[in-house]
């Protein structure tokens, strides 16, 4: 019951996913329709429901454009795991930032790579010119579309690609 499900905005924009329950909240209410049902069926004591793993609201939902929060865990993703200095895909890794908080750097997607904690300690408290290190290339914010959002569910749900990718 607790499988994502894909939903998508009454223009086929994705939008959220959710749990296979709120799915089927959405359907047997009417406010949204099934799209793409690749997982079988859910048995109640009244009927055989299909479990949906794609949905459309039958509204349009107005919401303003998302963006990627700055989290630990997105940075790395945004960074393949790979630590920026060395290059390195080991356990581990920590945060760095390229100026440092000390000297005037801010918390902000242009100033955060991943590093592992060997390059974080030898970096330190420096600037990367003074400690002799370089990024193979600038640290900049991930795009904010269908493909890097919900792209990480694509490798268990096939289904979704044409949904995503189109966005």
């Amino acid at each position: 019951m607790y499988d994502p499900v894909l939903v998508l905005n009454a223009n086929f924009e994705p939008i959220h996913v959710c749990a296979l329950r709120r799915a089927l909240g959405l359907l047997l209410t009417g406010k949204a329709d099934m799209i793409i049902n690749g997982r079988g069926y859910v048995r109640t004591v009244e009927a055989l429901i299909p479990r949906p793993s794609v949905i459309r609201l039958e509204y349009q939902i107005n919401r303003p454009r998302p963006r990627v929060k700055l989290t630990r865990r997105e940075i790395f993703r945004r960074d393949n795991y790979t630590c920026q200095y060395c290059g390195r895909r080991e356990g581990g890794l920590t945060v760095d930032h390229v100026i440092p908080r000390h000297l005037g750097g801010a918390h902000i997607w242009t100033n955060v790579v991943a590093a592992c904690p060997s390059c974080n300690h030898r970096k330190g408290g420096r600037k990367m010119e003074e400690a002799h290190m370089r990024l193979p290339f600038p640290p900049r914010e991930p795009p904010a579309n269908a493909a890097y959002i919900f792209g990480r569910h694509l490798v268990e749900y096939h289904e979704w690609e044409p949904f995503i990718q189109g966005w």
